[in-house]
């Protein structure tokens, strides 16, 4: 850092402490958008480095309720939807915001892995992994973090030879879940509305055609 520019070195280390990670009730930091000031560059006693005060602005992603976004299926099951942005990936839509009556069927063009399908006046819409899809925010949680608790140490061996680490599942924490929404008119896989425009306007067209 010493042979750097004041400004890079200190860009460099607010991109440190702050990119891809989620400030609570702020949102998730996406990068540095510039610096306003920089005061200081005092050195304390016994302390090599030098100190700045500095007022900068972040560029965070923090969706509101009733926002409209597009992203892509990561995951389906029993419990409903997966939605990734790909540079975040914490957004589920739970059975009950999904479009009502939605089944978890398995897909036999598929070799029987399930997907969620609306069934819509008799007709299925499959919902399939990877399908772009619009959602709509429903909801925006920070959990609190977790506390580990350690083993106290005279039972500690026990715990080891019952709980091998390996075979412990241990879900990531996230620390920003968005809950969506996909339970209204033009929400869902964008292929539903994609295909119904072309096949309105291919029955127009045949329809000219014939008269």
């Amino acid at each position: 850092m010493l042979h750097l520019p004041i400004l890079d070195a200190i860009k460099g280390e607010l991109e440190k402490l702050f990119l891809d990670k989620v400030v609570a009730k702020l949102g998730l930091c996406i990068s540095v958008y510039d610096i306003r000031s920089v005061d200081g560059g005092f050195i304390f006693p016994s302390d090599g480095a030098a100190t700045y005060k500095v007022v900068f602005t972040l560029i965070v992603f923090r969706p509101y309720a009733g926002e409209i976004i597009i992203g892509k299926v990561k995951e389906s099951d029993a419990n409903g939807l997966r939605i990734s942005l790909g540079f975040f990936e914490d957004i589920y839509v739970p059975i009950h915001l999904l479009p009502s009556p939605s089944e978890f069927k398995p897909d036999p063009k598929n070799g029987g892995k399930r997907r969620w399908v609306w069934d819509y006046d008799g007709q299925p819409y499959d919902i399939y992994e990877t399908d772009e899809i619009k959602f709509r925010i429903h909801s925006i949680d920070y959990p609190a973090i977790p506390v580990d608790q350690q083993p106290n140490e005279s039972n500690s061996k026990f715990q080891m030879e019952e709980q091998p680490k390996e075979n412990v599942n241990v879900k990531p924490f996230a620390p920003m879940v968005v809950t969506a929404t996909i339970d209204y008119d033009g929400l869902g896989p964008v292929s539903w509305w994609d295909g119904s425009g072309d096949a309105d306007a291919e029955g127009e067209a045949e329809a000219e055609e014939d008269s």
